[in-house]
C-alpha cells in the first residue's frame, strides 16, 4: 500500500496495437488501449493512478502510482506486433503493514495489537503463554488482530514481549503492567 508498481508487457517486434485489461477484486473493468499507427490512447473507466509507462528500449508497461487495496487484481496485456501477438497476465497481490502497538489494560494485563494490516498479522508472545489471538476484519479487507498476555504464574511480574510477524516487516516491543 502506498508504494508505485510497474507491470511490463513483454514483445517481439513493433507494436501495432497494446492493450491492458484490468480486472480488480472489487470494481468494474478498466481497459487501456494504445494503437501506434494513429498516436491514440483510449482509456475505460480506469482511476487517475494508474497511466502508460513508456521507455526508451525497454518494454512498454502500465504504472500505478500510490498502489491501494482497490487496485488488487489480474492485470492482462495483449500486445499486437508486427512478429505476432503476445499476452501476458500479472496478479497483483497489495500487502498493508499492520500498525502494531502494546498496552496495559485495565487489570494490568499487556495487550499487543497489530491494527489494520493484509493479510493478518501473526501475534506471539515471549515468555510463551496460552492466549490466544483475536481478529476483527474491516470494510477495507484489513483486518485488526489483537491478543491479551496471559501469565502463567499471577505473582510473577515480568516482561513481555509481543512479537508482530507480517509480510510486509516484523515488530517486537516489551511492556511492564
Amino acid at each position: 500500500v502506498g508504494d508505485s508498481s510497474l507491470l511490463t508487457c513483454p514483445f517481439k517486434g513493433k507494436i501495432n496495437m497494446l492493450t491492458w485489461k484490468i480486472t480488480p477484486k472489487v470494481g468494474g473493468l478498466c481497459i487501456l488501449v494504445h494503437r501506434t499507427d494513429m498516436n491514440m490512447t483510449h482509456r475505460k473507466n480506469c482511476s487517475d493512478n494508474i497511466n502508460w509507462k513508456f521507455r526508451p528500449g525497454l518494454a512498454p508497461a502500465l504504472e500505478i502510482q500510490q498502489v491501494g487495496i482497490a487496485q488488487e487484481g489480474n492485470y492482462s496485456c495483449e500486445v499486437a506486433s508486427t512478429d505476432g501477438n503476445f499476452h501476458t497476465t500479472h496478479h497483483l497481490t497489495v500487502l498493508a503493514p499492520p500498525r502494531p502497538s502494546l498496552y496495559c489494560d485495565e487489570q494490568g494485563s499487556p495487550v499487543c495489537e497489530a491494527a489494520a494490516g493484509k493479510p493478518p498479522a501473526q501475534l506471539s508472545w515471549v515468555p510463551e503463554n496460552s492466549s490466544t489471538a483475536e481478529e476483527e476484519g474491516h470494510n477495507n479487507g484489513t483486518v485488526t488482530v489483537f491478543s491479551r498476555f496471559t501469565a502463567s504464574n499471577t505473582s510473577m511480574t515480568s516482561v513481555a514481549t509481543c512479537v508482530v510477524s507480517h509480510p510486509a516487516g516484523n515488530w517486537s516491543q516489551s511492556i511492564t503492567c
